[in-house]
């Protein structure tokens, strides 16, 4: 009745379908570690951003690298901005998809500790190549709050750091090379400034990181366990169906055999 089954086509659909059953199992488990990982990144943001704000040096110092707990923790820092040794960091794009630059301002605390600043974006106003006009920053001790963020790199931002660029600037922020340029005692990380706040003829502020969308992975889990499911099911539809279609061609073969020759 199911002899059908070790025919070279039956045997290729399943092992097909016997192939698709873990493979898709698989993906669920990819998908649910994603759903895990994403929740736990959403998590460390929210608890981060609804901290209490604390002084810079309470969690960040020279050489220090900012742990993901660290990140995005909002802090304070009194000092005077350096903006004779200010930077720009090329190629960044403010929320309407517009290439500018992040500016990188040191920041002098009153023991002489430098924290990099970024104050935020300002369109590139021409050629990328030239220095572009920065407004200034507060004159004079300033404190300022901002959410703390960890040196940028190139495995982790997928931005490659170019050599041989215009003079102050710069493709990664990276408190350590940083540091080389500054010859002071730079805290490591740096911060998103969002105090005091942006007004008319200052960088554009850096808005808050986004929840990256944890639920879509969960529905993409419970997606490929379905399928998972369905292959055997499927598999069986196919085999009742083969088996129902022989059947009917065999009685229809036999009943033609029966039937008496006509004179």
């Amino acid at each position: 009745m199911y002899r059908f089954l070790l025919s070279r086509q039956w045997v290729i659909v399943t092992l097909v379908a016997v192939a698709l059953i873990p493979t898709m199992i698989e993906l669920g488990i990819w998908q649910m570690h994603r759903y895990e990982m994403r929740t736990a990144r959403n998590q460390l943001v929210s608890d981060a951003l609804t901290a209490r704000p604390v002084p810079v040096e309470r969690l960040t110092s020279p050489g220090h690298t900012v742990t993901s707990a660290e990140r995005y923790r909002t802090v304070t820092a009194t000092g005077t901005f350096d903006t004779s040794r200010e930077v720009v960091v090329r190629r960044r794009v403010n929320s309407d998809d517009e290439v500018g630059f992040h500016v990188l301002t040191p920041f002098v605390l009153a023991d002489g500790r430098v924290l990099l600043v970024n104050r935020g974006w300002i369109p590139a106003n021409g050629v990328q190549t030239a220095f572009p006009k920065i407004p200034a920053p507060p004159a004079g001790q300033t404190t300022v709050t901002g959410r703390l963020m960890p040196d940028e790199t190139t495995a982790a931002s997928g931005i490659k750091d170019i050599k041989g660029l215009p003079d102050r600037q710069i493709m990664l922020i990276n408190s350590a090379e940083q540091a080389r340029r500054l010859g002071n005692g730079v805290l490591g990380g740096y911060i998103q400034q969002t105090a005091p706040a942006a007004k008319g003829g200052t960088p554009q502020q850096i808005s808050d990181p986004g929840k990256e969308d944890a639920p879509l992975n969960y529905a993409y889990m419970i997606q490929w366990w379905l399928f998972a499911a369905g292959v055997p099911v499927g598999w069986w539809v196919l085999v009742r169906r083969e088996r129902r279609d022989r059947a009917e061609a065999a009685a229809a073969e036999t009943s033609a055999a029966a039937e008496p020759a006509t004179v």
